[in-house]
């Protein structure tokens, strides 16, 4: 899509009508119509994508049509799914009852701060669907009705959860600010659940959840192009470095098996995160195994549904089990960590068949993993340079000036906050935080996770992100900064476009990248470019 010109856009989001500017909402919240055109919804899934999946209502529609082509009983449908999961979810059932409405999220979304509109203050998306809580399951609701809060489920309040539901990343932001620590990712995720009993979805979320499901990896890679790429990738360390890179694939009785998004493997900037992988683990002589058949971190399944979450985490350590190795190693990725940390012990664990993970190059035991049996590379790479067990040379970086953007789901739902951090001032000569309030557990979202970075909608990704394009561009401003570091593959991708627009000059890669060209292997010819065959610092012309 056309997205506007820069000004254009700057001046909409802090003169444009809002409830932060001064404009004032024509209706009342409780019977607001919604309207779908073109550029203001993802596309819906397809067809074939559902029918697949085994999901209910596969069918062909379009948000923009007064017709949604619903099952004849779908209210029912949805009001029977809500009381299941009010039933089995004692988090929801909580969260739809002790919110005061006290407002301290309103300002702390990226949505609402882009947007400017009421209905993203995270306090009345979940509003949207508590006030159906209240009509259908509440006794205050079924004497007083609106007077409660309550509303009756109409199709226009359907529409309008389906609308909401994914101007939304679950981030969790606004959790971080709530006194009662309301977790409005998980409304988010129970109402997308319910719109998916009646077959509304949208595509770039179901169709990875497909290919994941089917091959092992969201892009559906067969496991022959996802080993050729990787192939590639050691060819390319091998033109650079002089050093030739062996990557074992499917490899029994190893000690670890590595498991990495997809992105990294077929996407810029992501690849070049991957050839830092595969630096390290060779100048290490690491005794491991990457997956043909595991082949996605990446667990879209937190954005559908707990049940497809659970398939999608299940598959990395079947594969682990099958394979025979002690522990998981992870790559880079954000929502992989969040299922990892606060799902897996419910959904599918503990590993019991794995062993506690301790590192076989210093002998740490990593025990904060002593029950998923999973590792972040962050993690692993921080402990190995703080036991002095890797060659840097950090002026290698030195063209770079990165700032560090803290990974939503590795941040704020598994604490990975110092390692990243650790790595950077040992292998960059210089780097930049950006504002305290935009950092650490309360860093702002890239505004485009929960696979909504998808192009039909880019003039809303870019508002959504503009909270930290904002914060980055302080840092440029200030510091000359060049570089937005992270350690997720969907900030990677929805990053790039951020930066390219609300602050060119700024580039976007992994803190395993800039581990790869500071890391001085045994062997290697003068280096004369970095990963990206770009030249390093000192060596120009």
């Amino acid at each position: 899509m056309a997205l506007p010109k820069l000004e254009e856009l700057s001046k909409s989001v802090a003169k444009g009508p809002s409830l932060m500017t001064g404009g004032i909402p024509k209706h009342d919240w409780l019977e607001t119509t919604p309207v779908f055109k073109p550029e203001n919804f993802p596309y819906p899934t397809k067809q074939e994508k559902l029918e697949y999946l085994k999901f209910p209502n596969p069918r062909e529609w379009s948000p923009e049509d007064e017709d949604w082509k619903l099952p004849s009983n779908w209210k029912d449908i949805i009001l029977q799914g809500f009381k299941e999961r009010i039933d089995k979810f004692r988090s929801f059932r909580i969260f739809m009852d002790c919110c005061v409405r006290c407002g301290a999220c309103a300002d702390k979304c990226h949505f609402f701060l882009g947007t400017g509109d009421p209905q993203n203050m995270p306090v009345l998306r979940a509003e949207l669907i508590r006030s159906v809580y209240r009509n259908d399951f509440t006794t205050a609701g079924k004497l007083f009705g609106k007077m409660a809060g309550a509303r009756d489920l109409t199709i226009d309040v359907l529409k309008e959860w389906a609308q909401y539901a994914y101007q939304c990343t679950e981030c969790r932001r606004c959790s971080v600010f709530c006194p009662y620590g309301i977790d409005t990712c998980e409304i988010t995720m129970m109402m997308r659940e319910l719109l998916h009993l009646v077959g509304i979805s949208i595509n770039w979320c179901m169709e990875p959840v497909a290919n994941s499901n089917r091959t092992g990896n969201h892009m559906g890679l067969q496991p022959h192009t996802y080993y050729e790429n990787v192939q590639y990738l050691a060819d390319d360390i091998e033109e650079i470095t002089g050093v030739k890179v062996d990557v074992p694939f499917n490899k029994k009785g190893a000690d670890i098996l590595f498991i990495t998004p997809s992105a990294d493997v077929f996407a810029e900037p992501g690849i070049y995160t991957c050839m830092g992988y595969l630096i390290l683990f060779h100048y290490l002589g690491l005794n491991y195994t990457w997956s043909t058949y595991s082949s996605e971190g990446g667990n879209f399944g937190l954005f559908t549904s707990n049940e497809m979450m659970k398939k999608l985490n299940a598959k990395m350590y079947a594969e682990a089990e099958r394979l025979g190795v002690k522990w998981i190693l992870g790559g880079e990725c954000g929502h992989m960590w969040r299922v990892v940390h606060q799902y897996m012990d419910t959904m599918n664990g503990p590993a019991d068949f794995l062993e506690e993970p301790v590192s076989p190059i210093t002998g740490t035991k990593f025990e904060n993993a002593a029950s998923t049996k999973m590792v972040h590379i962050s993690e692993f790479t921080a402990d190995l340079i703080k036991h002095g067990k890797l060659k840097l040379d950090p002026s290698r970086n030195a063209h770079r000036i990165p700032t560090f953007h803290d990974s939503c789901n590795p941040a704020r739902a598994m604490g990975l906050l110092d390692e990243p951090r650790y790595i950077l001032d040992h292998v960059v000569p210089k780097w930049h935080e950006m504002p305290e309030n935009t950092i650490r557990e309360k860093t702002f979202c890239c505004g485009s996770g929960t696979a909504l970075n998808t192009d039909e909608i880019m003039d809303l990704r870019m508002r959504s992100g503009l909270p930290r394009a904002n914060a980055v561009k302080f840092v440029q401003d200030k510091f000359n900064v060049n570089m937005l570091s992270c350690v997720c593959a969907i900030d990677r991708a929805t990053l790039l476009s951020l930066v390219n627009y609300w602050t060119p000059g700024v580039d976007v890669c992994g803190i395993s990248e800039l581990v790869g060209n500071a890391l001085v292997l045994d062997g290697e010819i003068k280096r004369e470019t970095g990963l990206r065959f770009e030249p390093l610092a000192g060596m120009e012309g």
